[in-house]
């Protein structure tokens, strides 16, 4: 099929050489010049494990294009719109501009019978409000909402073989046409045993939104009990272990730490939040407003353990901040709890460097104040504490009997609660967890 993908970004980018790993002839649009330049020679302006290796492979069988030119979209099956929800200036809601935008400019390109197909992550109502204009554009055409569940260091895989499907139509029904269609796109994956569900438009919107904000939840749950933990000097780690055993709970984000980030799962809730109450539903996610607030409160709690580690004052201390992006295996910065940690640190009077294996220069740009090093060792140097912030696996398998003479004093925060406390006390270290006595 010819394909076409708006936006070219995280999701657009990683999505458009995933179809055509799948055999389709795709076109991706953006009206980033540079970013288009960018992919169009095999490069990826972002960090994902895999996406430069795979735009080289599809684009060497001629299967994908880039382009700033919309008119690109003509001839296209399916059209994906895959562009940017952010959250607004100064609100909670979503930031809708980027959406209107990319189905305004993609309206006048499609053909009778065309398949447009939402997969960012919008306000409940958006699919009815753009099917509407779809069909007042060419009557034989359909909108359909294919939210997308990507997690950053795992985007290509979670495209190639994802959990789930999910196709929001109009009627919610099998026998919509659109639905035969995004069958066709998703073919391979569907044959290897990825299960799909149909519905109609609003619960389609809303999977991605309700998901997000149940994983926050449970988050911000195991860090409300790390800070009972240190109340009462219980170890979290091990509480989770046991809550864990329960199968109606499990124990996948059952991990106490410096709380959640990046460009997905904060502005997500908070948009939700703001939709129920445009809704009349608001007193229905009124738990969500804690659960943010636990997941901020978590970087203070960082921020005054780090005092009481360096004898109760920051002034003057050497902190080095062991990773600069949200999470392991990413170069995004977006809302990283890491940064904002090493920021506050530093407002207090600490002398800050931070390290990361891949987002020092998107660091740089958000918060140029802070000084920032490539070489993790050399910003080790005569540092009196140590925080571990995200927990790349260089970091997780740090030597605390190699580092001794490095440090001015042996201290680390592990802000992740990946390392052994005892190896690490063992090595003459004093060590501080979250949560953990």
């Amino acid at each position: 099929m010819r394909i076409t993908v708006i936006g070219c970004g995280y999701l657009g980018a990683v999505h458009a050489a995933c179809m055509a790993k799948l055999g389709h002839e795709v076109v991706g649009i953006d009206v980033d010049d540079q970013k288009i330049r960018e992919l169009s020679s095999a490069r990826a302006p972002f960090y994902e494990p895999g996406l430069e290796e795979l735009l080289r492979e599809v684009q060497e069988t001629g299967r994908l294009t880039f382009t700033t030119d919309m008119s690109a979209a003509a001839g296209s099956d399916v059209h994906f719109i895959c562009v940017g929800t952010p959250q607004k200036k100064g609100e909670n809601g979503a930031d809708m501009t980027y959406v209107d935008a990319a189905a305004s400019a993609l309206l006048p390109h499609i053909s009778p019978g065309d398949v447009v197909v939402g997969k960012s992550t919008v306000p409940v109502g958006t699919a009815a409000r753009l099917a509407q204009l779809v069909q007042d554009q060419e009557p034989t055409s359909h909108l359909v909402w294919n939210p997308e569940f990507l997690r950053e260091g795992h985007a290509v895989a979670d495209t190639l073989q994802p959990d789930r499907f999910v196709y929001g139509v109009s009627d919610g029904s099998e026998d919509h046409p659109a639905v035969a269609v995004l069958d066709d796109v998703y073919a391979v994956p569907l044959g290897a045993g990825t299960p799909r569900l149909v519905t109609d438009h609003p619960t389609a919107e809303l999977v991605k939104a309700a998901a997000n904000s149940f994983l926050a939840t449970k988050i911000s749950f195991i860090n409300a009990m790390a800070e009972v933990c240190e109340a009462s000097g219980a170890d979290v780690t091990r509480l989770a272990d046991a809550i864990g055993m329960d199968d109606r709970i499990g124990r996948k984000f059952l991990h106490a730490g410096i709380g959640f980030g990046g460009g997905c799962l904060p502005k997500d809730i908070r948009a939700f939040m703001a939709r129920a109450g445009e809704l009349g539903a608001d007193q229905a996610l009124t738990f969500l407003r804690e659960v943010d607030a636990i997941n901020m409160r978590r970087r203070t709690r960082v921020v005054e353990l780090t005092r009481e580690l360096c004898d109760g004052t920051l002034l003057g201390k050497r902190i080095t901040v062991l990773g600069a992006a949200f999470k392991p295996e990413s170069d995004d910065v977006r809302d990283s709890p890491a940064l904002s940690i090493a920021a506050q640190l530093q407002l207090q009077g600490a002398v800050v460097s931070v390290t990361d294996p891949k987002a020092l220069e998107n660091a740089a740009k958000r918060f140029p104040e802070l000084q920032f090093e490539d070489d993790m060792y050399e910003a080790i140097t005569k540092a009196d504490a140590l925080l571990l912030l995200t927990e790349w696996e260089q970091y997780r398998n740090l030597d605390p009997y190699a580092l001794l003479s490095r440090v001015a004093s042996p201290r680390i925060l592990d802000g992740r609660n990946v390392l052994d406390p005892e190896k690490w006390r063992a090595a003459g270290w004093t060590y501080r967890g979250l949560g953990r006595a």
